[in-house]
């Protein structure tokens, strides 16, 4: 077992770093590192097709309760949960990007706040919060930026400050709910949390800690946003409605994603798991596509679904389930458990601030899905309740992404699309506003989880 331990153990890091070099694309390293831990450490070393069967997780797909009220599924292996929902939430977002859902909301927000830049950057701030509740922080920023730019050159103000602002609360936003940040996708799936669940702990903690970011952000850059935007005459500025592409297609897609919530919402009281929601919401989205748009449309829409991150799930699901079976991850908890002397808070702290430190210099996802059969060791043998220590990696890993320009995919995308406009930010730059409001926001969950929980 020690040799099966040692190659998972050097498959694993050598993903890591390939990741952090980012010199090839992110699918292939975490896929053929993938299929490495099948031959080798499955394979050769420890010559176990059961540990095979159990990663690669595929006779759970055909089970009832991976589609209906699962109580708990196996954290062991590919979390196809997760593949499916993110999957079937890409492909109702790429539907509601067609028709231009998202232009035509922020151009309205502008329009009822007057084009004001100050008022603009505030429910901008919230809008990145609520919206990233429900969809993926990649898209919310990717859209929201790109408006920002717009209105940044109608309005004549520089757009970095409020599409920093925007990134945080993407992240922050994210973290409030299960569906909203990859690691609450995997954190719930892994351990039969439902939506409500997030919203009634994690969603409180943001929620507290998304008014002393506001107010943060508004002491930042108030000064230099005030002093922008004025002398515009609004009657020039293009109207809200000529962002919708399709008005039709536009109501249908505005109903589906108000499904999806629904359903989202109540899912532990009907017992659809969101496995059975995702692939839902996508065989909706799709078959209202063709009716409307056709063959173009749906082409359209399928065509912008990000395969790539989806594959990436399953290579890293694959080589973290390396770990599980070789017995790694269950030493590295009980190392945490000796580190801590079995002392509850010195247990929280170390996992809320650690998966803060590593989550704002390396994928947060991958970290995520490896400390996910760590905190269940933890909860089996130090007594600390399995839920704390869930609570505690979710806001470590979702928050901790937000301190610098890499932490977080929704990072990345916004700081992309600042530079393309022709307003790069420096690692300084970001670091000197990011980096405060991330430790505001950590030391309002530690000390939330310590007061509540422990």
């Amino acid at each position: 077992m020690l040799a099966a331990q040692i190659m998972a153990l050097i498959i694993f890091l050598a993903m890591f770093v390939l990741i952090i070099m980012d010199k090839f694309e992110k699918q292939y390293v975490t896929l053929i590192c993938g299929l490495l831990t099948l031959i080798f450490v499955f394979g050769v070393a420890m010559q176990s097709l059961e540990a095979v069967s159990r990663t690669l997780n595929i006779r759970g797909i055909f089970t009832k309760g991976f589609w209906y009220a699962a109580e708990e599924s196996a954290s062991s292996g590919i979390n196809w949960a997760t593949i499916l929902f993110l999957a079937g939430m890409m492909v109702m977002v790429e539907g509601m990007a067609r028709v231009g859902f998202f232009r035509w909301l922020c151009m309205t927000i502008a329009k009822a706040v007057k084009y004001k830049v100050v008022p603009i950057f505030i429910t901008f701030m919230l809008m990145s919060f609520v919206l990233s509740m429900f969809i993926d922080s990649i898209t919310v920023i990717l859209f929201l930026a790109a408006v920002t730019v717009e209105l940044s050159q109608l309005l004549k103000f520089n757009p970095v400050p409020m599409i920093l602002s925007e990134v945080f609360c993407a992240n922050l936003g994210g973290s409030a709910t299960m569906c909203g940040d990859p690691p609450n996708i995997i954190i719930g799936t892994a351990f039969g949390y439902s939506f409500a669940d997030f919203v009634k702990h994690t969603g409180m903690i943001a929620m507290i800690s998304m008014v002393f970011v506001l107010v943060y952000f508004y002491l930042s850059f108030h000064k230099q946003l005030r002093s922008s935007g004025k002398d515009v005459d609004i009657a020039s500025l293009p109207d809200p409605k000529d962002a919708i592409l399709d008005k039709r297609g536009f109501g249908i897609s505005a109903v589906i994603f108000g499904i999806a919530v629904i359903l989202l919402v109540t899912h532990a009281m009907t017992g659809l798991t969101v496995a059975t929601i995702g692939v839902f919401v996508a065989v909706l989205t799709v078959v209202t596509t063709f009716i409307e748009a056709g063959k173009d449309g749906l082409k359209e829409v399928m065509g912008h679904v990000d395969y790539k991150t989806l594959l990436f799930f399953i290579g890293l699901f694959v080589v973290v389930g390396g770990l599980e079976e070789t017995g790694v991850l269950s030493v590295i908890a009980t190392f945490i458990e000796e580190v801590s002397g079995g002392n509850a808070h010195i247990m929280v702290a170390i996992i809320i601030w650690v998966s803060a430190l590593a989550s704002a210099f390396i994928d947060n996802i991958p970290f995520a899905a490896t400390m996910v059969p760590v905190i269940s060791s933890l909860a089996a043998t130090s007594g600390v309740h399995l839920d704390t220590l869930a609570w505690a990696l979710s806001m470590g890993t979702d928050i901790g992404g937000s301190a610098t320009p890499i932490g977080a995919s929704a990072n990345v995308v916004g700081m992309s699309v600042a530079a393309k406009s022709g307003h790069p930010v420096t690692w300084g730059e970001y670091c000197k506003h990011a980096v405060p409001a991330t430790l505001i926001v950590l030391v309002i969950s530690t000390l939330v989880i310590f007061a509540r929980y422990l």
